[in-house]
């Protein structure tokens, strides 16, 4: 039996996805020869892709989140867990990996759900003017203020705030943050009143905040008050399982909003994405779908996946060794997992080996944690 193309069916207001089945009359060599390892390879994540949407408890309560892989399953267990209480979370991740998702899917379980969600991109507001939008301000309080302001605290007052990049807060800011998470208070800009509000807190960076701690960048006590409940986002190199369906549900969203019908994915197209590395994580595989949907005339998917071969070419330019590319690899995970080696959430569980093999494997390549030298 082999698999044929990917093809998208429209059942009522849900798009399903399933693959075409067509028997071969060859002879068992001849089949042996057309499957081929990196087929083979796709064949067994779609398969379990496949699985995973029939299950109906695969991502019970997150409809926005796509995927099945452990983990994708693992910050979903976290969300479930940090959700009810009040406790600051703090989402750590590359850009791209869907930060902002995980923060809605907290605030969504959250007994604050009906209330505010307010979101705030920390890194796209200049300096001068992110106190104002934190905080407000009142009339005359600085050129140009005219008018009073209220800021993003007391509009989610008793409900969620999300702070992306977080990283990029300046330190002269970080005292009056800090207080506001311990005590609640706070003032506008150019009053001396104390407002209060009752918000639950989410950050997220893409930083290293222990990194920058360690560079007094980022103050200690503001970040340990952060790191109530880290959460963790693998990127999409991680979560190649979840290639499939991301990739279905994009094809289905960018055709709809173009009015075009789109019913087949060519595997070859698909084997192409799933192999793909994805640097921008989520947001450039979309990207990706939608300039392909564009392209697409017809009803198969017209995918340009060379640009994607040749986008990769400069990074296999610089040939690293065999040795090398293990201790970034390694390195890598133990970043990840706070440098926890051993648990159902460490290091050794995340690149599925023991948790002694690993330790051998970090002394025979001489890694060592940041300023704090060796692990042994």
């Amino acid at each position: 039996m082999a698999w044929g193309n990917v093809v998208l069916s429209e059942n009522g207001n849900h798009l399903e996805a399933y693959l075409t089945e067509r028997e071969y009359q060859t002879s068992n060599s001849a089949r042996s020869a057309a499957e081929s390892s990196a087929s083979a390879l796709f064949l067994t994540i779609a398969s379990r892709s496949r699985q995973a949407m029939n299950d109906d408890g695969a991502n019970d309560g997150f409809k926005d989140i796509i995927g099945s892989s452990r983990g994708l399953r693992e910050v979903l267990d976290l969300v479930r867990a940090v959700a009810p209480t009040d406790s600051t979370a703090l989402i750590e991740g590359e850009t791209g990996t869907g930060k902002e998702l995980v923060a809605r899917a907290i605030h969504e379980h959250s007994p604050r759900r009906d209330r505010r969600f307010v979101k705030l991109n920390c890194a796209a507001i200049p300096l001068g003017l992110l106190e104002s939008e934190l905080f407000g301000h009142e009339r005359g309080a600085f050129t140009g203020a005219v008018a009073r302001k209220v800021g993003r605290f007391e509009v989610a007052d008793r409900g969620t705030l999300f702070l992306d990049e977080i990283g990029d807060i300046p330190l002269e800011l970080q005292p009056k943050l800090l207080r506001v998470l311990q005590e609640g208070e706070f003032e506008r800009l150019g009053s001396t009143q104390t407002q209060r509000a009752n918000v639950r807190l989410v950050a997220a960076t893409n930083k290293d905040l222990a990194k920058l701690v360690a560079q007094n960048d980022f103050r200690s006590d503001l970040y340990y008050r952060l790191n109530v409940f880290p959460i963790v986002v693998p990127p999409l190199r991680d979560r190649r399982g979840d290639i499939p369906s991301l990739v279905r549900r994009f094809v289905g969203m960018c055709a709809e909003r173009m009015s075009k019908q789109i019913e087949t994915i060519p595997i070859e197209v698909m084997e192409a994405l799933v192999g793909h590395s994805w640097s921008g994580n989520i947001r450039e595989l979309q990207n990706f779908i939608e300039r392909s949907v564009i392209l697409t005339s017809g009803n198969v998917l017209r995918s340009p996946v060379e640009d994607l071969n040749r986008f990769a070419e400069p990074e296999s330019l610089a040939a690293i060794t065999l040795r090398d590319a293990e201790r970034d690899h390694i390195r890598k995970a133990l970043e990840h997992t706070r440098w926890v080696v051993g648990g159902p959430n460490g290091a050794a569980a995340r690149l599925g080996i023991k948790r002694t093999t690993l330790y051998c494997r970090i002394q025979r390549l001489g890694i060592s944690r940041p300023d704090k030298g060796p692990l042994f």
